[in-house]
């Protein structure tokens, strides 16, 4: 059971408005508990979503690029929750194989990943590492990223980085739909 009771319906009609809003249309899943949980603090989940959201929708990064970065984020920081929950729906529509996505949860994923992709992955890893990039790390992105595209990942591995701090402090139970987390 997760620290923070999640709502559960019927919801309030302004609660219903924004858990909608936050889960992609046409899903045909309950709102994540994730979701249910933040709205306990309305406030908060409506500063939250709009990050979130920009992130995920209107992002400068490639959809492929966006989910690798977002599944080592979350296997390095443990949280299976939301690498579960992006393993079942927004990696696979980006065109991570279930291959990718397992080797994001490994010591060494190099051996199935681009030029392009290693280069992600290493500045994840310092940056979870040492909240830092080596100058190596970033003449390696910037083969491939225009400044714009930089910033924006180091948002989107920051944030990733909170979500994951959220869901294993709140002990959240990985949905019932969700990708498995490798090894668990």
């Amino acid at each position: 059971m997760p620290r923070i009771e999640p709502l559960v319906p019927p919801y309030s009609p302004a609660v219903d408005q924004d858990l909608r809003r936050w889960m992609p249309p046409g899903v045909p899943h309950e709102p994540l508990l994730l979701f249910r949980v933040l709205h306990r603090s309305p406030e908060l989940a409506s500063r939250m979503f709009a990050l979130g959201a920009g992130l995920l929708g209107h992002g400068l990064l490639p959809a492929a690029d966006r989910e690798l970065v977002i599944a080592r984020v979350t296997a390095r920081s443990g949280c299976a929750y939301e690498w579960g929950v992006h393993a079942a729906t927004l990696a696979p529509r980006a065109g991570l194989g279930p291959e990718l996505l397992r080797a994001t949860a490994t010591t060494d994923p190099t051996p199935v990943v681009s030029e392009r992709q290693a280069a992600l992955l290493a500045a994840v890893d310092e940056l979870h590492d040492t909240a830092r990039l080596s100058e190596s790390a970033w003449t390696a992105l910037r083969g491939h990223y225009e400044d714009e595209q930089l910033l924006e990942l180091l948002v989107l591995a920051g944030w990733y980085r909170t979500i994951s701090y959220l869901a294993n402090g709140l002990l959240l139970e990985e949905e019932t739909w969700a990708a498995p987390f490798p090894g668990s």
